[in-house]
């Protein structure tokens, strides 16, 4: 039984196998199409899934799309019958894409991909939780989504045991903890559904000084983590921006410009807004636990990535373990979608070991052979060395040893928006200067944005204040104290973007201003590559820790082919490119022509 599963129209399409309940593949629409957040119909992900298994459309026996579209449309239609005619601009403008294309699902599954055969539509909020429960090890446990909005639906809470799934209670549009966030992303300057990290990132430079007044004037959150919010303050529903000038009168003055200064108010803006979503899901979480009982938790949509209340809801010992969907955005609506098709609808039997996930390490993407590579290399007459894996782990541990910043490109693609050691740019995590460095010089973003840690998993409570395995870097935990360097009084006087240079730790790479770590551990499992380099490294020089970070530039998705890898190698100031088993020096490369109209590109998102 072949399901493909099918995301689309809001963003980050993407496209899955499953057959016979096994996730064969899964890959994101933007990473062929180099756009990013790319929303359009995931026919080159579709096309992926189904030539790594040697398939055609025809072998496809069901397609499952994430969402509900007539659903949808009825809210669309409902909200601006609701705020005529303050909403007519935004109503014309959404309108055409959904009378030609977006209402017709069945009929554009079958012009783009051809497919006859059964066509299901779970909704947006089932699909998460399919992607929540059904690949994560437990065999019953609670459930949690939360996102921006699905159809109506833009949080629920419900059940999973072993092939059910049971969806208990949600909130509906327009209350909607996402879109309060993106409205925060909004007015401090950021792009909606691509700059919610950027806020995260920012908080811990700012104090929350805005609390009382978020949750007195914008937000009525009860104690079971329900909530309402104040409409006056906002314009999503009827508008084109998120918040209106009530929102800028509230909060001392119109939003921040894309790309102008960061002042105060936007870090002061961003911890405050961070918090009241921690508060909010830490009482949902409590909330779920009394309702179900369960003891284990699934988590996905949009606001799963939130890292840093992930690991505040894990802190509390609210449940025995948390799992959540690498991909919890909407590509992993995808994933959600087929599962659902296959143990849902179908009725098939799920089995569970309660220790390993079925997610494979979310590596689910594109992969390219040594021959390939080579192939790549060869006609492109590109200056490499090729050498055995035991020399290549060997001599690229040196190289991050020596304060080079490296390219690591190697096995499939990761689903979903985290590089986990396969498209990843890795360097030093010993080093005061490399977050620096590598913001400023290889990713040409902002720089207070933090770097993650990957870790050998056996040694990760040595350096972090936590003792379970973070495989998909989606918790955050704080530095071990005996890590930490002491801070001097006129450092612990500093505000804002001064506190960016300290030597903080140990590892001072990847901590940040506040002490924690977004982690990614790594056991060799689905990476053994990247496990040995970890490996190599802290027998040589006693450090089992690296900088990882995605394996893109600001502004373009992360890199899926050699092609993509040595571009972006080539236009940034990386030092060497490990790509399968050959290595690439930059020293002996010859200048690439497009790379000054490229920077102009990717000078803005």
């Amino acid at each position: 039984m072949n399901i493909l599963g099918i995301s689309a129209f809001y963003h980050d399409s993407a496209a899955c196998l499953v057959v016979d309940g096994e996730i064969i593949s899964a890959a994101q629409e933007e990473r062929f199409t180099r756009k990013k957040h790319d929303y359009r119909f995931p026919v080159n992900a579709a096309e992926f899934c189904l030539e790594y298994s040697k398939l055609d459309i025809n072998d496809i026996d069901i397609v499952a799309f994430y969402d509900k579209p007539f659903l949808k449309f009825e809210r669309l239609l409902e909200t601006y019958l609701a705020y005529a005619p303050i909403g007519i601009t935004s109503f014309i403008k959404a309108m055409p894409l959904w009378i030609k294309q977006k209402l017709w699902i069945k009929d554009l599954i079958k012009k783009e991909l051809g497919h006859e055969g059964k066509v299901l539509f779970p909704e947006h909020h089932e699909s998460h939780a399919a992607s929540a429960f059904y690949p994560s090890p437990f065999e019953d446990a609670a459930i949690l989504t939360l996102d921006g909005v699905g159809e109506w639906t833009t949080t629920s809470f419900g059940v999973g045991e072993k092939n059910k799934i049971n969806i208990i209670a949600d909130i509906k549009y327009p209350h909607s903890i996402g879109l309060l966030y993106s409205a925060f992303t909004y007015f401090t300057g950021f792009r909606v559904n691509s700059g919610e990290y950027k806020v995260m990132g920012l908080a811990p430079y700012g104090e929350p000084k805005y609390v009382d007044l978020i949750l007195n004037e914008l937000i009525d959150l009860k104690e079971d983590g329900s909530f309402k919010m104040n409409m006056k303050y906002f314009n999503y529903n009827a508008g084109l921006t998120m918040t209106n000038n009530k929102f800028a009168k509230l909060f001392g003055g119109p939003p921040r410009k894309p790309e102008s200064k960061l002042t105060q108010r936007e870090m002061d803006l961003a911890r405050s807004v961070q918090k009241v979503t921690e508060e909010i899901m830490l009482r949902m979480a409590r909330h779920v636990k009394k309702e179900t009982g369960k003891n284990k938790l699934c988590l996905a949509g949009g606001v799963a990535l939130n890292c840093v209340a992930n690991g505040k809801i894990l802190r509390e010992n609210i449940f025995d373990d948390i799992w959540i969907q690498p991909a919890a955005s909407d590509a992993g609506g995808a994933l959600g979608a087929a599962l659902f098709a296959w143990y849902k609808y179908l009725g098939n039997e799920r089995k569970s070991d309660e220790a390993n996930d079925v997610q494979k390490g979310s590596y689910l993407g594109p992969e390219f052979t040594d021959r390939e590579i080579k192939s790549f290399l060869e006609d492109n007459k590109l200056v490499y060395k090729e050498l055995d894996e035991n020399e290549l782990i060997e001599t690229t541990a040196e190289l991050i040893d020596n304060q080079k910043v490296i390219g690591w490109f190697q096995g499939r693609m990761e689903f979903g928006p985290r590089a986990l050691g396969n498209r990843s740019i890795i360097g030093d995590a010993r080093s005061s200067e490399m977050q620096k460095k590598m913001n400023l010089k290889i990713k040409f973003r902002e720089s207070f944005r933090p770097f993650a840690p990957s870790i050998l998993e056996e040694k990760v409570s040595d350096y972090f204040d936590i003792d379970k395995a973070s495989p998909y870097m989606l918790l955050v935990a704080d530095v071990q104290a005996d890590k930490r360097k002491e801070m001097t009084d006129e450092e612990n006087k500093l505000f804002g973007i001064e506190k960016l240079n300290i030597k903080r730790s140990d590892i001072p790479a990847v901590t940040h201003v506040d002490y924690s770590a977004r982690i990614q551990t790594v056991d060799g499992k689905h990476n053994s590559k990247y496990y040995k380099l970890i490996k190599k490294i802290d027998e040589k020089y006693d450090c089992p820790v690296i900088i990882n970070t995605s394996f893109n530039v600001r502004g373009e998705p992360i890199v899926c082919t050699p092609e993509d890898a040595y571009k972006c190698f080539m236009r940034t100031e990386m030092d060497y490119l490990v790509i399968g088993n050959f290595i690439l020096d930059k020293k002996e490369q010859k200048p690439i022509k497009d790379d000054i109209n490229w920077r102009k590109e990717f000078a803005l998102d």
